[in-house]
């Protein structure tokens, strides 16, 4: 029995448990686990490695179609390999925005040929668009109805309870919502002007705002028996209230609010904390890492976002809310892993096994025969620094600016092909779209 290729030797993160294996692949698919497998036509000595299924960011925003001197899908999926990702899920809010089919038919075909990585693709719900939702969400490559309940922009804002039970009404996917009360934003927007501190932000945009908004959506999850995925999840409050609604919702928790804490985290990076929902105090910092440990949080995303340094440098509230965080992800979240935070198999199962079960990606999000071979292969010791030369999205900067990690991303294989290594990615796109269950 031969195969295209054999990972040979790396501790790899299995289902049901971590042990060093050899991993074998023919026609883009995992063919057989074991030892002493077989000739291959291409090996990879993974000894001293841990090799991950590859990991999925359910979460960024690469601006496509929209502005290629801050973001695209070239360059983002590119940053995503670099990062450890295998799988990126991309957000609607573009310009034109992903809300009708032909701008969805633009973007898969633009897909099949520009991105380095899989894909999958949010379509975004608007309020006059709920009649076509059900058809779209249906489509080749479409992960998920994305719902802004607070916070968009445009006609991407479905703050109602009226509209977002229509949204819930047509389909019977997943809906993906981001959270936050708009009727609480606009009531406190008064109570601050331009110029007061970068810290108000979170002020503003206080945890009642988030938690007022995920009661809203999960009673009428309940009311239509449409299930909920609540992105960004940031607050202690909406933890505790999520716990007791596990049979309609699943919760995504950023990087950002596991390691970054208000209010050093404005204090010291000024306009680049600034991101929504915002990062929040200890308090809420704590609650999100209790809610990971104790097996609450189905998903962790990037919320990649970026924007020109510029316009992250306007006084505050002109501030534009948004990080980067693609490329830095995996090496935050393993730092976490050597720091003691989490286990390697939760943070595989965060960043891996959730978004395939939440989102029902097919042949996504383990090591088992079948599976497409999507691997992501790190190095658990290495030390590096993260450092804004390093990013290669055009924005060109990170709030992890200096951030010294343990671990590393050395190598992505997708379906079968090494397609970064060392640091390096393949010189052709051969990202393709995600099969979603119906």
């Amino acid at each position: 029995m031969s195969y295209d290729l054999c990972l040979e030797g790396g501790v790899c993160v299995f289902p049901w448990g971590v042990t060093e294996a050899d991993i074998a692949v023919r026609d883009g698919r995992i063919a057989a686990i074991g030892r002493g497998l077989g000739p291959a036509a291409e090996r990879f000595d993974a000894r001293g490695l841990h090799v991950l299924p590859g990991l999925i960011d359910p979460h960024v925003h690469l601006r496509d179609p929209g502005d290629a001197s801050v973001e695209s899908i070239p360059t983002g999926t590119r940053a995503a390999l670099l990062g450890g990702f295998a799988t990126v899920f991309d957000m609607p809010n573009t310009n034109p925005s992903v809300v009708d089919p032909a701008t969805l038919a633009w973007k898969q075909g633009y897909v099949d040929t520009h991105s380095y990585c899989d894909f999958g693709i949010y379509i975004g719900a608007t309020k006059t668009n709920i009649g076509a939702l059900g058809a779209m969400e249906q489509a080749s490559g479409v992960c998920a109805i994305k719902v802004f309940a607070g916070s968009s922009t445009g006609d991407l804002l479905v703050e109602d309870d009226a509209s977002i039970e229509a949204v819930m009404r047509g389909g019977r996917r997943r809906i993906a919502f981001h959270s936050e009360d708009e009727y609480r934003l606009r009531d406190r927007r008064g109570l601050f002007s331009s110029g007061m501190p970068y810290a108000c932000h979170a002020e503003w945009r206080d945890p009642e705002c988030a938690f007022l908004g995920t009661r809203r959506i999960i009673g009428l999850a309940h009311k239509t028996g449409r299930p909920a995925h609540i992105v960004h999840v940031s607050t202690e409050e909406e933890f505790g209230w999520l716990a007791d609604h596990r049979d309609i919702a699943t919760l995504e928790v950023l990087v950002n609010h596991l390691t970054q804490i208000a209010p050093e985290c404005y204090e010291t990076l000024g306009g680049y904390a600034v991101m929504n929902p915002p990062l929040r105090d200890r308090r809420h910092y704590d609650a999100a890492w209790r809610a990971v440990r104790e097996g609450l949080v189905d998903t962790i995303g990037s919320d990649h976002a970026p924007h020109p340094r510029a316009a992250k440098e306007r006084p505050w509230p002109e501030t534009a809310a948004g990080l980067t965080g693609v490329q830095t992800a995996v090496p935050i979240m393993l730092d976490h892993v050597n720091a003691g935070r989490l286990s390697l198999a939760r943070m595989v199962e965060l960043m891996a096994d959730g978004p395939a079960r939440v989102y029902g990606a097919l042949r996504k999000g383990r090591i088992a025969v079948g599976y497409d071979a999507d691997f992501s292969i790190v190095d658990l010791g290495r030390r590096k620094r993260i450092t804004n030369d390093w990013i290669v999205t055009p924005a060109g900067w990170t709030p992890f600016d200096g951030m010294e990690v343990t671990g590393w991303p050395e190598a992505v294989v997708l379906r079968g092909q090494v397609v970064m290594r060392g640091g390096e990615v393949g010189s052709e796109p051969s990202g393709k779209r995600v099969t979603f269950r119906s």
